[in-house]
Parts: structure tokens; C-alpha cells; sequence
């Protein structure tokens, strides 16, 4: 029995405890995960690429095609053998059908992955009498209050009951106007910002 229990021991086989940026899966070989998919950030309801935004386009099994790409202020981006494309305005799904459609003329049946790396697109302002005036990235809800602490503050002699929000929506611009003090006392009536807004802190 106790040469038994030696055998045993002998022949266990001890798999390290994280085997790395790879998923085995049964009866197959390790599948190395992909970095950019884990990096990616999670995208708004209907969003659409825009300037500056990072995508890192993969084509399955051709190398020389996959590449990482900043859109351009014209909203084009430009990839090996397709050249120059429009990305800006489109949904990725709506890009990778693209990218699929273009590629069949070199390759027979792509396989084409669209990630977002970095929404750069997206982003309000705020200008005026805080601590921190300019862009910042629209990834997430923001309110007033929020863009206003996230500024670091009014200034001392900021007239907080008379701030603005300049929004443009279909080539007209509207005006809103925001009590800060008011807004504090009763947080139910702040204004949840949209991409493109300025605050503006007399």
C-alpha cells in the first residue's frame, strides 16, 4: 500500500494557479486572450465614433491587416491595402460591416474585430470662474454639480446663480440656466449634460 501511495503521489501533476493572459479550454489547446478586450472601455447607449477616439481593428489570421488607429478630425482613418475610410458616425458594428464588405476584395471570407480603446469623442466644457476650466471626457452620466466639482470648484467670486449651459442640437443652440445654490438645495432639478455642452461660470 505504501509504494502504491508513493506512485500516486509521484504522478500528480500540478497546473500553476493563473496560467497568464491564456483560458484553456477542455479538449483544446490554451487560447490567448485578447488585451485590447479587456482594456476596452464600456460604450454609451448609441454611441458613434467620433474624432479622436482609439479603435484597434483586428482582422483574424492576417497579421499585417490588424493595427491600431486614432480617428482623424476629418473622421477618416486609414488602414493597410483598404487606405483611407470613414469611421466617424458610424456604430463599431456599423464599421466592422464596413471593414468586412472593403477586405472581401483581397480576402476570402473576413473575420473582422472592432474595439473602442479610448472615447475621446465625447466631451463637455466648462469655461469661466472655476478652478479648472476646459474639456473633459463625457464616459459616463455627468450632471452640473458634478462637472463643476470636477473642476475643482467655483471661484470665490463666481456668480453661481446666474451659470449657463450652452447646448447645440441640430444646428440650434438653446441656453439653460442654473442656480447653483438653488441646485444644491434641491439636487432633483440638475441638468444631466450631453455631449458638446459648455458650462459657463460668470
Amino acid at each position: 500500500m505504501r509504494a502504491a501511495s508513493l506512485f500516486l503521489v509521484a504522478t500528480t501533476i500540478f497546473l500553476p494557479a493563473a496560467v497568464g493572459a491564456q483560458d484553456v479550454q477542455p479538449g483544446g489547446p490554451a487560447v490567448p486572450t485578447t488585451p485590447a478586450a479587456s482594456s476596452a472601455p464600456d460604450l454609451p447607449s448609441g454611441f458613434v465614433i467620433g474624432p479622436d477616439d482609439v479603435l484597434s481593428i483586428v482582422f483574424w489570421r492576417e497579421k499585417d491587416m490588424s493595427t491600431q488607429v486614432t480617428v482623424r478630425p476629418d473622421g477618416k482613418i486609414t488602414l493597410p491595402l483598404l487606405d483611407e475610410m470613414q469611421a466617424a458616425g458610424l456604430t463599431p458594428s456599423s464599421l466592422r460591416a464596413h471593414l468586412i464588405a472593403e477586405s472581401k476584395r483581397f480576402f476570402e471570407n473576413p473575420n473582422v474585430t472592432v474595439l473602442v480603446q479610448q472615447i475621446n469623442s465625447l466631451k463637455v466644457f466648462i469655461t469661466g470662474q472655476v478652478v479648472k476650466p476646459g474639456p473633459y471626457p463625457l464616459t459616463a452620466p455627468v450632471t452640473v454639480l458634478q462637472l463643476i466639482s470636477m473642476a475643482g470648484g467655483l471661484k470665490d467670486f463666481a456668480d453661481s446663480k446666474n451659470i449657463a449651459i450652452v447646448r447645440t442640437e441640430n444646428g440650434r443652440a438653446s441656453t439653460f440656466s442654473f442656480n447653483y445654490k438653488d441646485i444644491v438645495r434641491h439636487p432633483a432639478r440638475n441638468i444631466e449634460l450631453k455631449s458638446g455642452d459648455t458650462v459657463v461660470v460668470p
